[in-house]
């Protein structure tokens, strides 16, 4: 059952901000639909029937600036099963929801500070999260509800600070994009999650950066509530980008000691992710690689590997992406690097209006 306090609150919320924009500016108002066909290697069903199309969504965006003054906005729902959200773990008990929705200061000559449902400052985001961040997972597409402050120097020098409460609305345990990752609401949830990310630009092609995040694993067990669980992790990256090439990298070490009303668990593992890149006129050619090993005691799973060749077309209205994906492995919700084999092709289809 959607929690209809959350819904209230999140319907205000949406209002105050219509309201606000059409008091004082015209909003740049957009929306889309897009569609996916996926055909899963050693799945009868898709063999029988030549794959399937699904995940279709429609998504519509707000983005603005109040006139004469330093406040901005932006806001993303989705509808539909290719939302990317779970039902089962959501604030709205169903196939929809607020990816990000945010309100940002902009402090003259200093850093812009960001309010709302927005981006984790954590390392780099894969080129598409179709199929997905793959072992990024729960530390590649976050969009946590917080405070956030960020802001580039003339240096070069490019810093992130935040406060982050829970990683959703409400007592949510879902990110969208980069779900399944942080328990749910019948065991844990993600809360008071600080996060420091400082990188520095040279040459105009290179930026090294490094990244942190620590914070609670709140229990949803007892009904007590109680932060008995923690969290941190680290990331050393590095972005670069020349012409029409681009590359990432990034190594990112792992922690999670889940709440003891769960279980008596330390899990650990480090994750290492790579990503090539090549732009032609409108279209983009990349692959992604990213392996996981895992520290945690009694696992014995063997470092995995996900690889993910594709590219991507702009034809005006939308962009169309054919990728394939490879795996002999997984991330679970506790964050545990486990053996399992998956390959699966994927063609997407999205335009905009």
């Amino acid at each position: 059952m959607a929690n209809q306090g959350a819904s209230w609150v999140s319907g205000a919320a949406a209002a105050a901000v219509f309201f606000t924009a059409s008091v004082h500016a015209s909003p740049d108002l957009s929306g889309g639909i897009w569609f996916n066909y996926q055909y899963q290697q050693n799945n009868p069903q898709h063999e029988n029937s030549w794959g399937v199309i699904d995940s279709e969504a429609l998504v519509l965006y707000v983005d603005g600036d109040v006139e004469d003054t330093p406040w901005t906005y932006s806001a993303e729902a989705r509808f539909g099963p290719g939302s990317f959200t779970d039902p089962d773990n959501n604030s709205t008990g169903d196939q929809f929801g607020l990816h990000k929705a945010w309100l940002a200061y902009q402090i003259e000559d200093g850093a812009k500070i960001t309010l709302g449902k927005s981006q984790v400052p954590f390392a780099w985001k894969t080129a598409n999260f179709w199929p997905g961040d793959i072992f990024l997972a729960g530390y590649g597409d976050q969009m946590d509800v917080g405070v956030k402050a960020s802001q580039t120097l003339d240096s070069g020098l490019h810093y992130d600070a935040a406060l982050y409460l829970a990683d959703d609305w409400s007592t949510s345990t879902d990110t969208m994009d980069d779900n399944r990752h942080w328990g749910s609401q019948s065991t844990y949830r993600k809360v008071q999650t600080f996060v420091g990310n400082l990188s520095y630009t040279f040459s105009d092609v290179h930026t090294l950066g490094i990244s942190a995040q620590k914070g609670g694993l709140q229990e949803m067990i007892s009904g007590e509530g109680d932060i008995s669980g923690d969290h941190q992790a680290a990331a050393l990256y590095y972005v670069a980008s020349a012409g029409p090439l681009s590359a990432k990298a990034s190594v990112i070490s792992t922690e999670r000691n889940l709440p003891d009303e769960y279980a008596d668990l330390t899990i650990e593992n480090t994750r290492y992710a790579g990503e090539l890149g090549y732009s032609s006129g409108n279209w983009f050619f990349y692959a992604d690689l990213t392996y996981a090993t895992p520290n945690t005691e009694g696992n014995n799973s063997d470092t995995i590997r996900a690889f993910a060749p594709g590219f991507s077309y702009d034809y005006g209205p939308g962009w169309f992406y054919l990728e394939y994906l490879t795996q002999d492995g997984y991330i679970d919700r506790d964050g545990q690097a486990l053996e399992g084999n998956f390959d699966a092709l994927y063609a997407t289809l999205d335009f905009y209006f």
